[in-house]
């Protein structure tokens, strides 16, 4: 059990022995990348990323909600710096690279978006009130290699998935009142899907020939989506719909022949993936902002008190255990190396043999 400097709900990551998080120092309006040494928790050290004001966030946000990226050479971290998207790349030894800023950003429940890796480049999902974006970014420079605008421009929090789709790598992620497939070499829009909602949060998963997307606000709507197709596949490719037990916020997961879901309200839902069947569903907790994630045939469920409800990964309910860590947890759970890694409001536990 370590103690980190100030606050977020940025979840952590692990890239070999190190531990990389993000966090604020809201009294100094500090934006922060912390390295800890995963073996003891000992903070090796802390970098301030940037001084920006502090922004207008929903009560379940925080001013450092982003995760960041690992390359195995380089960390990168996402802030919002007053009304544009703010990226840092970062050495092991903790000295900034560059920085760049690929686009605008408006919302008023405030900032969330952690960039993902292709190739030789990240990707960064710029959605919000405004000219929305998805933009590549080099990773040797920061440079922006493509920036493609977003449709309907609303906010959506959603961080995108590259997957291979009949030969071609897709940037597949809900958002702007759609769920969209564009090319990842050049940001060309290939397929939509209207819905699930119109704001979303949740990321998408994938079994096969299917992706299966969430969201979110005014209405919950969980769509299994056939693989392939070009333009709007809204009326062709839909291939199950359910509304019982779909989350805003926490990313569902596939394990095995199951998908899992927990909702924001704490209702697990477990699901047949191809046909959509609900084999079960519990409440495990009062609310939940963390995702669901698994290891050795278990799930873990973290709920904002920093309650965690073990299940073994079967088709019904089977409780392995439940543990408390006395604080609340806004993150989701890291896995690695035999360990446990939770984010506390104040601390970051590593649960597992010494």
């Amino acid at each position: 059990k370590a103690p980190i400097p100030g606050r977020g709900h940025s979840s952590p990551i692990v890239c070999g022995d190190a531990i990389f998080l993000l966090s604020a120092d809201e009294s100094s309006l500090a934006r922060l990348l912390v390295r800890l040494d995963r073996a003891t928790g000992k903070i090796d050290w802390t970098r301030e990323v940037i001084r920006a004001p502090l922004e207008q966030i929903h009560p379940l946000n925080s001013f450092a909600s982003s995760t960041p990226l690992c390359d195995g050479k380089r960390i990168y971290a996402t802030f919002l710096d007053k009304d544009e998207t703010y990226v840092a790349a970062y050495d092991f030894d903790g000295q900034r690279i560059w920085e760049s800023r690929p686009g605008p950003f408006s919302s008023k429940h405030g900032f969330c978006s952690s960039p993902v890796l292709y190739g030789d480049w990240i990707i960064v999902n710029g959605d919000h009130d405004g000219e929305s974006f998805l933009a590549a970014l080099e990773r040797e420079s920061g440079k922006t290699v493509w920036r493609v605008p977003r449709v309907n421009k609303t906010r959506s929090y959603s961080v995108p998935r590259i997957l291979p789709i009949h030969g071609k790598d897709q940037i597949i992620l809900t958002g702007s009142m759609l769920t969209s497939g564009f090319d990842a070499k050049t940001g060309e829009r290939l397929w939509w899907v209207k819905g699930p909602s119109e704001q979303m949060v949740a990321s998408i998963v994938e079994r096969g020939d299917l992706l299966f997307a969430l969201g979110g606000y005014p209405e919950r709507h969980l769509l299994a989506i056939q693989k392939g197709g070009l333009g709007d596949l809204t009326d062709s490719h839909i291939v199950w719909r359910t509304h019982r037990g779909v989350p805003y916020v926490p990313s569902p997961l596939i394990y095995g022949n199951w998908l899992h879901v927990v909702s924001d309200e704490g209702m697990y839902s477990c699901y047949e993936p191809d046909s959509g069947k609900l084999l079960v569903q519990k409440r495990v907790s009062s609310h939940i902002s963390g995702s669901i994630v698994a290891g050795d045939g278990n799930l873990y469920i973290t709920d904002d008190e920093g309650k965690t409800t073990v299940l073994k990964n079967s088709g019904d309910y089977q409780i392995v255990a439940k543990n408390e860590l006395g604080e609340g947890v806004y993150s989701t759970m890291a896995i690695a190396q035999g360990h446990l890694y939770l984010r506390g409001e104040k601390h970051l536990y590593a649960i597992g043999p010494k």
